[in-house]
């Protein structure tokens, strides 16, 4: 929300001579951007061990992605609970309490071993804690910008989640070449927690930290018809997302034949892409709607997956994952912008935990049909889910836009 003493001092003048809108960067802003941060180190972390743990353990790709189903579970709960929890500790209190689960879910990860329930068990616990502090952080910075601000700074703070992410695969590969394995990665985890709650600590009292929830009674309102088939399209998209960070690195290996560390590090293609493309949507969704902005990644993503798939020449599988990362990097933040667009400003909380299920659902979903299928066949052939995935995905863009003009 922007306050009455905020200044536009800050837009850019463009070349034509016009004034580009600008959004602030103040405490709170980067504290939902540092949220998205860590989680998202943990996140394409997590992505790119997963082969190696497998490994470690013994345990087939199925069994190996039943860790993304179980990451997914965790999801699933923060969507089911955020609704009493917000009302109970406000988002300020969700931040601590996600932060508190990532590092408990860190640890027993990487003391699980060679025990699969443990390494579960760690997994879903810091699903949980790590959905909290994501949808948080989505809630806070849709409530502490306005319109086109609010998709901009969704989209530049993904891109700094990104950039974390592009440094974590990097890091679990140079554990593993170097012998370390990949849990050094896993548990750097921890210190970006702790500046987190460092961060929140300096934040006065905000609204869109510390304001309650509406009343009971208000709360039972039905969430608006057009949140449900943007919510199938996140899902589509985040299936896409989960599936390129857990099995980019098999493909990379079976596909080009460089080293398991090497795979691991080369997932960061994908992450690299994002960050970029993130960036650049952050200043485009100043100018251009999101479902635009949409249907171009969703087109870039496709195009991507194409060079990768058809290659067996390293180079070029890592430029097509760089491109099928750019396309991706619009997913999330577009998604989730015109999702917060259909729901009313009371509801939003309601709407981001309906959404963290059903990101659930695709982020474990996708992994573990991929892997089923690599099991059955082959992980190159298994990759083919993405573009019939991407192809649903422009439908229902296209049904959405049908609907908007139909209703103005």
């Amino acid at each position: 929300m922007r306050r009455p003493d905020d200044s536009p001092d800050d837009a850019r003048t463009r070349p034509d001579g016009r004034r580009e809108p600008a959004f602030r960067r103040d405490g709170v802003t980067g504290l939902g951007y540092l949220q998205l941060a860590t989680w998202g180190w943990f996140l394409y972390g997590f992505g790119s061990l997963l082969p190696q743990l497998g490994e470690d353990q013994g345990i087939s790709r199925t069994l190996t992605s039943v860790h993304s189903v179980v990451l997914a579970v965790g999801a699933l709960v923060t969507g089911f609970t955020a609704e009493p929890v917000v009302r109970r500790l406000r988002r300020r209190g969700v931040v601590l309490l996600g932060g508190a689960l990532v590092i408990a879910g860190s640890i027993l990860l990487t003391a699980g071993g060679a025990w699969t329930a443990a390494t579960l068990a760690g997994t879903l616990v810091a699903g949980v804690g790590g959905s909290f502090l994501i949808n948080s952080a989505v809630a806070t910075l849709s409530d502490h910008h306005d319109g086109s601000e609010s998709a901009a700074a969704l989209a530049e703070g993904n891109a700094i989640a990104a950039a974390a992410g592009v440094v974590a695969p990097l890091a679990v590969g140079a554990g593993i070449a170097a012998g370390l394995s990949w849990r050094p990665a896993v548990l750097l985890t921890i210190p970006l927690v702790g500046c987190v709650v460092l961060l929140l600590r300096r934040q006065g009292t905000v609204p869109a930290l510390d304001a309650g929830l509406p009343p009971r009674t208000e709360a039972r309102t039905p969430l608006p018809a057009a949140v449900w088939p943007v919510l199938v399209l996140i899902m589509l998209c985040v299936a896409v997302e989960f599936v390129s960070a857990a099995w980019s690195a098999d493909l990379l290996k079976q596909r080009t034949g460089i080293s398991p560390g090497a795979a691991a590090a080369g997932v960061s293609a994908v992450i690299a892409g994002m960050t970029v493309g993130r960036v650049v949507v952050g200043r485009l969704a100043l100018r251009q709607p999101p479902q635009r902005l949409l249907a171009g990644a969703v087109l870039l993503t496709i195009v991507g997956w194409a060079v990768t798939w058809s290659t067996t020449s390293a180079p070029v599988a890592l430029a097509g994952l760089v491109t099928t990362g750019l396309g991706i990097a619009a997913h999330y933040p577009m998604g989730a912008e015109l999702l917060i667009r259909a729901a009313t400003p009371p509801l939003r909380d309601r709407a981001v935990g309906v959404m963290s299920i059903g990101i659930g659902i695709a982020a474990g979903t996708g992994p573990f049909v991929l892997g089923a299928l690599a099991d059955a066949t082959s992980t190159h052939q298994a990759f083919l889910v993405v573009p019939a995935l991407m192809v649903a995905a422009l439908a229902l863009l296209a049904t959405i836009a049908a609907r908007t003009r139909a209703s103005v």
